[in-house]
């Protein structure tokens, strides 16, 4: 599948340039990441104990990636670290500029192989068969692929927005019937308010706000990503297991409330 993509991509960008550019035909591009997310993912992945090698420019490939991935398999951080990752790395769009995918290390790109269920590959198909029309290709149909790339990307968007949505409600609804049932998480995440716990099967994530929690006055430790309890010193930290009942569930917000035990 991949290769199919590849060599179709690779097909396109030669019959352009060909053309002196006068040719439009849709990529599935994906751009470097940005450097400063980068230093923020590394931050992030060694305070959960493991390490991601930036180069000299700040920069990574995704055989790093590879490496720090194969690390963390099994892990109780694996699930926080590959979704950290995947927010530090630029968003892969639809455009009629080729600018090569990162991720997969390819220099040409495009989404060819599903038309039935991918509008974009329809359009790579019906791209293809204009290339071989006697009459050739009809450069003015050829520059409305760039709107139709803009319109494809927005919509894959939404579609994925949508679907966390869904997720986040199905969480709600399933953690709502079990108020008051004890469950085992990790810390996903420490804020000045309180500590993010998610679920380990399902990875419904709720808050454990600061002052439920007792026996302390806790305050967060940001460059450490953790919280620190003013008079025991004890700790909480980002990846750290811990054990929680259900104290609340919102279906109209979509959100949990959870309590240490």
């Amino acid at each position: 599948m991949l290769l199919a993509n590849r060599e179709v991509a690779h097909f396109f960008s030669k019959t352009a340039s060909k053309a002196g550019g006068k040719l439009q035909f849709i990529y599935r591009t994906h751009d470097v990441p940005n450097r400063e997310k980068l230093e923020r993912l590394g931050v992030f992945v060694r305070a959960l104990g493991h390490e991601l090698t930036l180069r000299k420019d700040g920069s990574v490939n995704g055989k790093d990636l590879q490496v720090l991935f194969n690390a963390i398999e099994g892990h109780a951080s694996e699930s926080l670290i590959k979704t950290a990752a995947v927010r530090s790395m630029a968003k892969a769009v639809y455009s009629t500029l080729n600018i090569g995918h990162f991720g997969l290390a390819f220099e040409h790109y495009t989404h060819f192989t599903s038309p039935i269920r991918r509008y974009p590959d329809l359009l790579v198909h019906r791209s293809l068969f204009a290339i071989q029309e006697p009459h050739g290709v009809d450069p003015g149909k050829m520059s409305r692929l760039e709107r139709m790339a803009a319109d494809a990307t927005q919509k894959e968007i939404s579609a994925a927005e949508a679907e966390r949505e869904s997720i986040k409600l199905k969480q709600v609804e399933y953690m709502q019937e079990r108020l008051g049932a004890q469950f085992e998480g990790i810390i996903s995440a420490v804020t000045e308010w309180g500590i993010y716990v998610e679920e380990k099967e399902t990875r419904s994530e709720g808050m454990v706000k600061l002052r439920d929690i007792g026996g302390d006055y806790y305050a967060l430790d940001e460059k450490n990503y953790r919280i620190v309890g003013a008079r025991t010193k004890k700790t909480y930290a980002l990846g750290d297991p811990v054990r929680f009942k259900v104290a609340g569930a919102d279906l109209e917000r979509k959100t949990l409330d959870y309590r240490l035990v």
